[in-house]
C-alpha cells in the first residue's frame, strides 16, 4: 500500500515540474489579486475586530488560504484528465486498495499546495508580517492541513467527473464562496446575522483561523474572535478525514 502512495505521489510532482504554467496560474494569480485588491482597499476602510492591522495585512493569509485553493483546483482536475487518458482505469485495475491510491493523490497535490504556499510565505515581510523560525514552521504544519483538507474536497468532486469543463464549474461554485465565507475577505465581526452562521459553518474558517493564529504566534491581537487553535485544527482535521473517506468509498465503487 506505502509502494502505490509513494509512487503516486511522486507522479504528481514529477507531472508538476513538467507543467510549470501551473505554478504560475497557482501563485502568480493571487499575488496580483492581493496587491490590486488589497491595496486598492487598504486605503478605503480598516477591517474591524482584525485587531487594529491594515486591510494589506490582515488580506495576506487570505490569500494564501487562496494559493492552496489553486494549487488544489489544478492538482485534482489531473483526476478528471486521468479518467479520460486511460490512466485511471489502468490504475484502478492494479492489485492495490483503493485508499492508497486516493491517499497518494492527496499527498502529491498537498505537497505542491505547500511549496508554492511556502513561495508566498516569504512575501509577509511585504504584508507587515513579521516571520521567526516558530511562525514559520508553525504557519506550515497549518498550511499542510489546509491543503490537504481542500485537495480532499477536490478529489471528492472530481471522481463523481468526466468533464473538465464541469470540474471547473463545480469548483468555482463551492471553493469561492467557502473562501469568501472562511474569514479570508472580511472578519466576521460586524457581517450580518446570517452570514456569521454561514462563516462558523464553513469549515475553511478554521483553516483560516489556525492559519492566522499561527501567522501571528505569540501575538493574539490579530487573532481576537478567532476560534482556538486546538479548535481549529481538530475541525480542520476531521473534515479532511472525512473528505478522505468519501473519496475512497467513491473509488472503491468505481469499476476499471
Amino acid at each position: 500500500m506505502m509502494a502505490a502512495v509513494a509512487t503516486l505521489w511522486e507522479r504528481e510532482v514529477i507531472r508538476f515540474v513538467r507543467q510549470r504554467s501551473r505554478l504560475v496560474g497557482a501563485l502568480v494569480q493571487p499575488v496580483v489579486f492581493w496587491l490590486l485588491l488589497g491595496g486598492g482597499l487598504s486605503a478605503s476602510f480598516r477591517p474591524a475586530g482584525a485587531g487594529g492591522v491594515g486591510y494589506l495585512q490582515y488580506f495576506y493569509p487570505g490569500v494564501l488560504a487562496l494559493v492552496l485553493l489553486f494549487t488544489a483546483i489544478f492538482a485534482t482536475i489531473s483526476t478528471v484528465e486521468d479518467r479520460r487518458a486511460g490512466f485511471l482505469q489502468g490504475v484502478l485495475a492494479a492489485p492495490v486498495p483503493r485508499t492508497a491510491i486516493v491517499l497518494g493523490q492527496a499527498l502529491g497535490g498537498a505537497t505542491l499546495a505547500v511549496l508554492q504556499g511556502l513561495l508566498f510565505l516569504a512575501l509577509a515581510p511585504v504584508a507587515g508580517v513579521s516571520l521567526d523560525p516558530a511562525r514559520i514552521a508553525a504557519a506550515t504544519g497549518a498550511m499542510a492541513l489546509l491543503a490537504f483538507a481542500m485537495v480532499n474536497l477536490g478529489l471528492f468532486i472530481a471522481w463523481r467527473l468526466e468533464s473538465t469543463q464541469g470540474f471547473h464549474a463545480i469548483m468555482n461554485l463551492i471553493l469561492i464562496p467557502l473562501w469568501l465565507l472562511s474569514g479570508a475577505f472580511f472578519p466576521a465581526d460586524g457581517a450580518p446575522t446570517v452570514l456569521r452562521w454561514l462563516m462558523r459553518a464553513d469549515p475553511l474558517t478554521y483553516g483560516m483561523a489556525a492559519l492566522r493564529r499561527c501567522l501571528y504566534l505569540g501575538d493574539t491581537a490579530p487573532a481576537v474572535g478567532l476560534p482556538g487553535l486546538g479548535v481549529s485544527l481538530a475541525v480542520l482535521g476531521g473534515f479532511a478525514l472525512v473528505m478522505l473517506a468519501g473519496t475512497a468509498a467513491l473509488a472503491r465503487r468505481t469499476t476499471a
